[in-house]
């Protein structure tokens, strides 16, 4: 199951991981962030401790997905380093995403 984070763990726990993070922005009653968040549950059990992988309410927390200027849902957001690498584009099928984020 993907981790749920909120506006006060955020930081930390990007900041700490030492593996990239990526966090998808959703909301309940978002058809495209429930099929993502399937798609996202397959890319955790396949990348196992190479990648982290945690989901955002935006109904429930403000800060950040106003400082990343979140405008549609969902929304992929890849931090490496602690810090904001980019969003992944054509969010869709886990074998897309995997491919835009880890080296084989």
């Amino acid at each position: 199951m993907i981790q749920a984070i909120d506006d006060r763990q955020f930081d930390r726990v990007v900041e700490t991981a030492r593996v990239p993070v990526l966090v998808e922005f959703w909301q309940p009653g978002c058809g495209g962030c429930r099929a993502l968040l399937i798609e996202l549950e397959k890319l955790a059990a396949e990348c196992g401790e190479r990648l982290l992988i945690l989901k955002m309410n935006v109904q429930e927390n403000y800060q950040i997905p106003a400082e990343l200027e979140i405008s549609s849902l969902p929304a992929l957001a890849l931090y490496r380093n602690g810090r904001f690498d980019r969003f992944i584009g054509g969010v869709g099928k886990k074998d897309a995403i995997l491919q835009q984020i880890l080296p084989r």
